[in-house]
């Protein structure tokens, strides 16, 4: 498969270009586009691009089927033309200034955090490596992997101006170039020193600009504003070249002499009112952040603290903040694991215990979500022991060496490379056992009401909801199922059928199809194949027993309009024609042509969720069965 990129310009490009293109929307698994005109698009070659399904035109919509992987389809797409431009820009100038800022924040520091923390806790390894005289810090394994550990740290201001171009809409590869002449060498070799530009002072920080944060941010904040100025005064013949040599000659030295210093004193006056906080009482400072962590979360609060151990890390060479969060995030682990033991609930059993398993690696959303916060008290009983395990931490001072994702990966960080002490170390784990113990027992005396609403779970558990739940499970959780029919997607209660519309044979959704050909859904084996064609079951290569019924009472027709493509016991692969089938034959007998698609085998699952659609066509994701 291509890259998603690599698939939005190709659409783009056969739609017609952005110039063709009124708007455009996803769904499910569509690209929704409304083109000025249709017949400048050149459907053919959609058809038959190896990454669309089909092209449906319908409703005045021009629709490429891409699949499950359409929002990120999209995403590239919108990239390229920025089609909602003015109304991204709308949505970003609407709230408060505190909104705007996380949202900002959020932006920049997102798309590279899984590198951050993979570096991270690279980089906390090879300290316990190095404590305990599994490796030198000359020999040869050290220096390659350190070098990668540390060097997205090292580096980190031009990672953080390219992320922050897309956020503000200017030229990626120019405000990366102005990254790199903050940690050029020439510079860093000058870290404390004052330069003279032209008269004017530069003064350059005792750290220089490595691994800074705000600087940059702010440089290209003014970027975005100095290029926008030049492409309206600078004939567009000339802006080739012209543009990015009129910011470089402006912004290199703005940046050096003024937005870089004043970058440095607003991360000073950030570091220095957190230290003044936890330098007045750790043991407080722990309680309150251990304790309500999971709610900065909740509310998306929690980028607003990233900057800040950014610069405790850059700044001192220690933060303080992450030891204080780890109890948080395991004591949630600790309250889901106590759910598992009194639920009776067999599907939120499942659930408590996976979730439980993904927060001992960070991941709190599937228990926070999915458990907790439904439940109400499990979600109290873990705040409550984030409390007492972040005073803990905090009565003991542990520092954080290294930035990562708080997990129980993160707890090598906590020793230092220069000393190579444990002692932070044992504190932070025992600190963190305290919050998970704690939050375990404590759900068991605060007990919940386990009457857990199905809708709930349900409203959790759709797949076509951007849900913290819904996005765990399609992490790698789950088996995809591709629509064997072209049709009208009905719930199995409009199934004709006690036996299919009661669930009794299993969960699933039912088709009306128009055109008589059934596929394969996935790869796997025939099972079940009756001679008369009406009916073929198939057991994915990944367990899940589907059975495709052709329409009800069409076993009557003895076989007559159906020609079997398959033998019992073939191996098959998704899209594979396994019958064709005539419709007008099944109508002419006044039976239904209703397909049926249902797991047999479904409480071998989790459960078996579709995907809210109202048409499909073969080959389209439409089932999702839950591991």
């Amino acid at each position: 498969m291509s890259s998603n990129e690599e698939i939005a310009k190709r659409v783009l490009e056969a739609v017609g270009g952005k110039e063709n293109v009124n708007s455009v929307v996803h769904c499910a698994t569509r690209l929704r586009f409304k083109l000025k005109d249709e017949g400048v698009a050149d459907t053919q070659r959609l058809s038959q691009d190896d990454d669309v399904i089909q092209v449906v035109q319908k409703g005045g919509q021009y629709q490429v089927v891409i699949g499950s992987h359409v929002g990120d389809v999209y995403r590239e797409l919108n990239g390229i033309a920025d089609f909602n431009n003015e109304k991204e820009a709308a949505q970003e100038k609407s709230g408060n200034i505190f909104d705007r800022l996380i949202d900002i924040i959020s932006s920049i520091f997102t798309p590279f955090l899984g590198a951050m923390a993979g570096a991270g806790v690279l980089k906390g390894f090879l300290t316990l490596a190095l404590t305990l005289n599994w490796v030198s810090d000359t020999s040869g394994v050290y220096v390659v992997l350190w070098a990668i550990a540390d060097g997205l740290f090292t580096y980190l201001p031009v990672m953080l101006a390219f992320t922050a171009a897309k956020k503000f809409r200017t030229n990626e590869f120019l405000a990366a170039a102005l990254a790199m002449a903050l940690v050029h060498p020439s510079i860093t070799a000058l870290a404390g020193q004052t330069l003279s530009f032209l008269g004017l002072p530069v003064i350059i920080g005792a750290s220089a600009y490595t691994s800074s944060v705000i600087p940059i941010i702010l440089a290209v904040f003014l970027q975005s504003y100095v290029e926008r100025f030049f492409k309206k005064v600078i004939p567009s013949f000339l802006q080739t070249i012209v543009v990015p040599l009129a910011i470089f000659l402006v912004m290199a030295p703005l940046t050096f002499i003024a937005v870089g210093p004043l970058g440095t004193i607003l991360g000073n006056a950030l570091g220095s009112g957190y230290d003044a906080i936890y330098s007045f009482s750790p043991i407080i400072a722990g309680a309150v952040m251990g304790g309500l962590w999971q709610v900065f979360v909740m509310f998306g609060m929690h980028w607003g603290f990233v900057p800040i151990m950014m610069l405790n890390l850059n700044q001192v060479g220690f933060d303080t903040m992450t030891p204080m969060l780890l109890p948080a995030v395991l004591a949630q682990g600790g309250a889901a694991l106590a759910v598992f033991f009194m639920t009776k609930n067999v599907k939120l059993k499942g659930l408590a215990l996976s979730s439980t398993i993904t927060s001992f690696f960070g991941i709190t959303e599937p228990t926070v979500y999915g458990v907790n916060l439904p439940l109400k008290k499990p979600f109290i009983a873990a705040c409550i022991s984030g409390a007492v395990g972040g005073a803990f931490i905090g009565f003991f001072q542990v520092k954080n060496y290294v930035f990562g994702l708080i997990s129980l990966l993160s707890l090598p960080g906590f020793i230092p490379q220069d000393t190579k002490a444990i002692t932070g170390l044992m504190m932070a784990a025992i600190g963190t056992g305290i919050a998970f113990v704690l939050g375990f027992v404590l759900t068991f005396v605060l007990r919940f009401d386990d009457q857990v609403e199905v809708k709930q779970l349900a409203a959790a558990d759709k797949a076509d909801t951007v849900t913290p739940v819904a996005q765990e499970l399609a992490s790698g959780h789950t088996i995809m199922l591709a629509s064997p029919l072209n049709g009208e997607v009905l719930p199995l209660t409009q199934v004709k059928d006690q036996v299919f519309s009661s669930g009794a044979l299993g969960k699933g959704v039912a088709i009306e199809p128009t055109e008589g050909k059934l596929y394969a859904p996935a790869d796997g084996t025939v099972t079940t194949l009756f001679p008369t064609g009406h009916a073929v079951g198939i057991t994915t290569d990944e367990g899940a027993e589907v059975l495709m019924h052709i329409g009800m009472d069409t076993v009557e027709l003895d076989g007559k309009g159906f020609t079997i493509k398959v033998q019992q016991d073939d191996q098959v692969k998704k899209g594979d024609l396994l019958v064709e089938f005539d419709l007008a034959t099944i109508k002419a007998a006044g039976l239904s042509t209703i397909t049926p698609i249902v797991i047999t085998n479904t409480n071998s699952f989790m459960d078996v969720l579709d995907m809210d659609q109202k048409e499909v066509i073969h080959g389209e994701d439409f089932l999702t069965v839950v591991k």
